[in-house]
Formats: structure tokens, C-alpha cells, sequence
């Protein structure tokens, strides 16, 4: 029998560390740090994750072919030293924080891997190769490889990687040809992520609360196109291809210790830097509106450039930006490409996978995986599963009461009823999701018909800003009936599409113009919790054939109530990473308005639980995100 080529991939000392292992071009599994250290974007070496990794292909470290890392530290180092020549002497409080921990550890980056899985080895390996392919090759391989494929243009968008800010590629069975680079330090992900600063939410980890704001803007207002026309006349410059060039006058990201000086940003638009926890007011929702419509814009234009570059029907997405699911959603409703694929993990996370895919299929030549249903990502579900041992495990260590049932259909009945009384229900089952989104395997369930239940999830259960939407759940094949996908699947949550306006609500005079709590609390559809405030939802299509259990949960649901769709909210407090464990979702479950938890074929209900002696201080256990 012929070896199987093993490849290890590994992303860390950034944000959003993770590791992936292919076998032959086969995802074994992949995950982020976060879930085993209970640190939300950890950045520190995925010690844990890869051991995950390691254990599910049943190998050593030794055993490995390759290690991938997913960008060139080198090269980064050379970005850092020529940006601060560039601009001195400004940068230079930046300059000094910065180069010593460059020279002390980053310029050392092979010897620290070594290192580090030496430690995981129990010994020294050098005989397996380290590989490190530049951060946007990774990124366009983790979105190309396991996409459908056989051809397609590759639009990768971020903040930064060494030196590249967007790139377009074509991706054939040749392999990834680099057609077009975007440099730092113009980027549209970091303007993004200049603007999250100013409205008030953490870099890195706040983008997608901006991008929920946005809706909230009234697109009547004159104020959006003044705040726009100032984007475009003084901040950044922005090409018929999509390129930007960015006014380093009104930035500090490149050499400063913020991302903006705020004197000059409210001197601009007429209005103090928001500071976190700050009540939002409609200036803040404007603002956020329009470098929402301006990121679309911008995106729009690099997708027409990368279609008239490579004449590909298909488009492929990967990158921090590829996130922005409203974009997404424009981009698929522009009709430009026939296909639209997104890697579910398309940060900093993706690029564990997308460096091990480099090395599997651009250095080793390995074939792809045959492809045997919708993509090559297992639905996402490739982190570890859930064991019989370890719900008993928890039962023991809290005292916990169980109701266990003969089958599944009677579970998945009980459930549907619980969800249809108006419960929120804890839903742990099979492997952990790839990427930021529960997808139904650590997931809070609710009923999209109540009123309520956005309010009572995100007050009650998340302990997070009442303006924040949820997602909903959808049968495949009932997706249309609710939603404008036409007939594209979304089962990743990357896609924002209208809600159908067969399910609408009318809406009250002067609607546009209302403030958040008022446009938060109108019934807007049949479906009030997952419908949006523009009457949109970032939909996931639940498959039978990658999530049989949840599809069958919602097919029930759909016996009991005629809708074919739930509310799906990942299973996490703010500030906390999602749930990996049947102990973490226990302790969530206590700790929060969660009225009963799955996990697997046990079913606690809060009523029947003991008492909760430890306090309910998630606060202090997580940074607010």
C-alpha cells in the first residue's frame, strides 16, 4: 500500500490562529485555537488545534511530509522596515514597540516552529520540510482548491499579508496564476477596519458589527452621500479595476499605534471618535451605511476586473473581506459570475488550510480530491466530535439531569415542540464548525416567528447589543420560498439575500427615518427575528447530506409549525469563542436564559438542572468583542 502524503497546515502570532491536515488532498481536520484555550482570536501558536489535527489522522509529527506556514515572515519583516522608512519620522513610538519582539522571536519563526512542535513531538523531526507559501497565495488556495471548480477568477481582499492587500488570480487544473496585486499600504480592508475603529468596535473582531449596523442608516438621508462623497474625495481614490489608493494623511495603520488620528476623522465628518459601549445614534448608522456601500462598490469593481482578466464563469472568495457576507450577496445579485464560492473560514484561520493546499497541489503536484458533493469542505464540519464519555463526564461533575430518547425522531420531536412554546434551546451535535459560523453543530436555536426573540437572545443569551441580527437555518429546499437565492446555496452563512416580499409586513410611515430601537422592534415579516431591518437575512442552507441531524431537527420543526426555517445563532456569550466541548456548552447553558441543551441524544432542560452555584461572571471571564 502507497504512503499518503500528510500535510500539516498552520496559521499563528497574528489573530485567528489554527492548524488543517490533508491527507492526499483530503481535509482530516481543521481547527482554530480559540475553541480548545477559550481565547477569542487567540494568536498564539495552535498547540492544541494542532494536536487535534495530528490525533484525528492518527500520525506524529515525525510522520508529517510538510509543515505549510501561511505567509512569509521575511517578507512581512521587509514590508515593516521599508513602511517605516518610508514615513519617517513619524512611526517612530510604533517603530520601537514593534522591532523588538521582530528580532527577538519573528526573524527566528522557523526555529520557533521547530520548537514548538518538538514539544508536541517529544523530540526533535528535522527531517520534515517547513513551507512557507506568501498569505494571499494561501488564502487563494483555500478558496479555490476545495471550492467546485475545475476553473475560476480568485478574489482575495484583507487587510494585509507581506506586502499584497488584494489580489486576483485564475485558478485552473495547471494551478493559481497571480494576475493583479494590491500593495500596502492601500487597502480596502484596512479602510474597513479604520472605520470599525471610529464607530467604536475592536479591529479585527468588530468588522462584522459594522456590517450589521450599516442597515441601519436611512439611505434617504442626505448625510450618507455627503459621508460618501468625503470617503471618495479625501480618503481614498478608487480605480475603474478596483484598485484604491488610500490617503495616508487621514491614516495611522501604517506606522502608528491606532488606525486613524481621530482629530482629523471628526474634524472630517463632524462628530467625536465613538468610544465602545457608546449609544449608537443615526450619524454612527450613516456612517456605517455608506463604507458599507462603498466596500460594495469597490468589490464589485475588482470582481469585473478579475472576470475580464480570466473570462471565468466562476468566482471564488477567500480573505478577511470575503466575510462581509452583504457584499457577498451583492456580488452574487450582480449576476457577474454564474458561481459564487466562499471558503467558510476566509480570514486569517483559512490560512492554515489554504497553506497546506498550496503545498499539497502547487509544490508536491498532488491531484485534487475527487469531488463527491457540493465542494470538498464537508459542510465545514471538520473539527473534533462529541463522545458518549464526555456527556457523561458532565453529567457527574455538575449533577446534571439528562432525559435520554429511544430515537431520534422522538428527540427531534420534543425539540421542535420546545422551540415552538418559544424556547431557546443549546444544540451541540457531530463534529465542530470550520470558521466563525455555527453551521449547526454549536449552535442556539430559536423560533423565527417571535417577536421576542431577537430581543431575549441578544439581551438575554448573548449579553450583547440589542442591533445585532440573527441568521436563519433554512431547509435547501425550501430556501427560495423565503428568500431571493434563486436557487444558489448558501451553506456556509456568507450570503446575504432579500427576504421575500411575499412574507413581508407593511411598513409604517416614515419607517427609514426611525431610530435603531424603533426599526428593531417593527414586525417586518412572518419571520421577524432573522429579518433585518432592509428586509434581508444572512441565510444558511441546512443539506441533508452534509448535516442529516439538523435537517431532519428543522424538518420537524417544519411538521409542527409549516415553516421550514430556525434561528441560528452560534453558541458562544459575547466575547467568548464558540462552544467545543459538551462541558463548555454546559457551563454556557447555566450561565445564560438558555432554556434547554442538546447535546447529542440528551436533552437537559434548565428547570430540571440544580442549582448553579458558581456566578454568572462571563464579563470577567471574556473581553467584550
Amino acid at each position: 500500500m502507497s504512503k499518503r502524503l500528510k500535510i500539516l497546515g498552520i496559521s499563528a502570532y497574528y489573530h485567528d490562529s489554527a492548524a488543517a491536515l490533508l491527507c492526499d488532498g483530503e481535509i482530516v481536520a481543521a481547527a482554530q485555537e480559540e475553541r480548545f484555550t477559550r481565547k477569542k482570536h487567540d494568536p498564539g501558536f495552535p498547540a492544541e488545534a494542532v494536536k487535534f489535527c495530528l490525533d484525528a489522522a492518527g500520525c506524529g509529527v515525525g510522520d508529517l511530509d510538510a509543515i505549510a506556514f501561511f505567509d512569509k515572515p521575511m517578507l512581512k519583516f521587509e514590508r515593516l522596515l521599508e513602511t517605516y522608512f518610508a514615513f519617517a519620522p513619524r512611526g517612530l513610538k510604533s517603530f520601537f514597540t514593534a522591532m523588538p519582539v521582530w528580532i527577538r522571536e519573528k526573524l527566528f519563526l522557523k526555529k520557533m516552529l521547530r520548537d514548538e512542535l518538538a514539544t508536541i513531538a517529544g523530540g526533535r523531526f528535522d527531517k520534515v520540510p517547513l513551507l512557507f507559501p506568501e498569505h494571499h497565495l494561501s488564502h487563494a488556495a483555500s478558496a479555490f482548491y476545495p471550492s467546485p471548480f475545475d476553473d475560476a477568477a480568485i478574489l482575495t481582499v484583507d487587510g494585509v499579508g507581506e506586502w499584497a492587500t488584494a489580489s486576483l488570480c485564475h485558478g485552473t487544473s495547471e494551478g493559481i496564476t497571480r494576475l493583479r496585486e494590491l500593495r500596502f499600504p492601500h487597502s480596502l480592508g484596512l479602510l474597513y477596519s479604520a472605520f470599525t475603529y471610529f464607530l467604536g468596535f475592536r479591529v479585527n473582531s468588530g468588522e462584522y458589527k459594522l456590517m450589521g449596523l450599516a442597515p441601519y442608516g436611512d439611505p434617504l438621508s442626505p448625510d450618507v452621500a455627503r459621508y460618501k462623497k468625503i470617503i471618495f474625495e479625501t480618503l481614498i481614490h478608487a480605480a475603474d479595476d478596483g484598485s484604491v489608493w488610500l490617503n495616508q494623511d487621514y491614516f495611522d495603520y501604517a506606522t502608528g499605534l491606532h488606525m486613524v488620528p481621530a482629530a482629523k476623522w471628526e474634524q472630517l465628518f463632524g462628530f467625536p471618535l465613538r468610544k465602545p459601549e457608546e449609544e449608537l445614534e443615526a450619524k454612527h448608522c450613516n456612517l456605517g451605511l455608506a463604507i458599507q456601500q462603498v466596500t460594495e462598490e469597490v468589490v464589485l469593481r475588482m470582481a469585473r476586473e478579475v472576470k475580464r482578466l480570466t473570462g471565468s464563469a466562476n468566482l471564488c472568495l477567500a480573505g478577511g473581506v470575503a466575510l462581509n457576507c452583504v457584499s457577498n450577496g451583492k456580488l452574487l445579485e450582480s449576476g457577474l459570475f454564474e458561481r459564487v464560492w466562499i471558503q467558510p473560514a476566509a480570514g486569517d484561520a483559512g490560512g492554515a488550510l489554504g497553506a497546506a493546499y498550496a503545498a499539497a497541489h502547487i509544490h508536491f503536484g498532488t491531484p485534487r480530491a475527487p469531488l463527491t458533493g457540493m465542494d470538498r469542505m464537508q459542510g465545514s464540519y471538520l473539527g473534533d466530535k462529541i463522545e458518549s464519555t464526555d456527556v457523561d463526564r458532565v453529567v457527574r461533575k455538575y449533577g446534571a439531569v439528562a432525559e435520554t430518547y429511544a430515537s431520534d425522531e422522538q428527540l427531534f420531536a420534543r425539540v421542535a415542540q420546545l422551540l415552538d412554546e418559544g424556547n431557546v434551546i443549546g444544540w451541540v451535535q457531530g463534529r465542530m464548525e470550520w470558521g466563525p459560523r455555527a453551521l449547526g453543530g454549536r449552535t442556539i436555536l430559536g423560533d423565527p416567528r417571535s417577536s421576542e426573540m431577537q430581543r431575549k437572545m441578544n439581551v438575554n443569551v448573548k449579553f450583547r447589543e440589542s442591533f445585532r441580527p440573527f441568521a436563519p437555518s433554512v431547509l435547501a429546499e425550501d430556501a427560495d420560498k423565503y428568500f431571493k437565492l434563486n436557487g444558489t446555496p448558501s451553506p456556509y452563512m456568507l450570503l446575504v439575500a432579500p427576504v421575500r416580499s411575499e412574507i413581508h409586513k407593511p411598513e409604517p410611515a416614515g419607517y427609514s427615518a426611525m431610530n435603531i430601537r424603533e426599526k428593531l422592534y417593527h414586525m417586518r415579516s412572518e419571520l421577524p427575528s432573522i429579518t433585518h431591518i432592509d428586509y434581508s437575512a444572512r441565510v444558511q442552507t441546512v443539506h441533508k447530506e452534509t448535516n442529516p441531524r439538523y435537517h431532519a431537527l428543522i424538518s420537524e420543526f417544519k411538521k409542527r409549525t409549516g415553516y421550514g426555517v430556525v434561528v441560528n445563532t452560534s453558541f458562544n456569550v459575547r466575547g467568548e469563542p464558540i462552544v467545543r466541548t459538551p462541558e463548555d456548552a454546559y457551563r454556557c447553558f447555566m450561565r445564560t436564559e438558555i432554556d434547554a441543551l442538546v447535546v447529542e441524544g440528551h436533552l437537559f432542560l434548565k428547570t430540571a438542572q440544580p442549582e448553579w452555584k458558581e456566578p454568572r461572571k462571563w464579563q470577567q471571564d471574556f473581553v467584550l468583542d
